[in-house]
């Protein structure tokens, strides 16, 4: 298993606008070969920001990868710039590799 996170850092009096940019977003994640599943996650509340943080799981690397590459990845964060004053800086990516898994 694969999991990818980004970290989001919103500003205070913006969290709103952030979770329904989010919401309202067309996903195509379902249909993508090696998706497990996404989360969108709301942290704690700093001076100037919120954390935020998005969650996918991938059946692999290789998976992700390709849907990065992918038209469905294109379209999914067209426009993404355009919201750019309710962050403090870009998100932070960070990827993992599962080394255990209980279930």
């Amino acid at each position: 298993m694969y999991l990818t996170m980004n970290r989001f850092r919103v500003r205070i009096g913006s969290e709103e606008t952030f979770e329904t940019i989010w919401k309202g977003r067309e996903t195509r994640l379902p249909e993508v070969p090696g998706f497990i599943a996404f989360h969108l996650f709301k942290g704690p509340e700093r001076e100037d920001y919120r954390l935020y943080a998005s969650h996918t799981t991938w059946q692999s690397e290789a998976d992700f990868l390709a849907w990065t590459k992918s038209e469905a990845f294109r379209q999914a964060h067209a426009g993404a710039g355009g919201s750019r004053d309710i962050y403090l800086g870009p998100p932070e990516l960070e990827v993992f590799e599962s080394v255990q898994s209980i279930e």
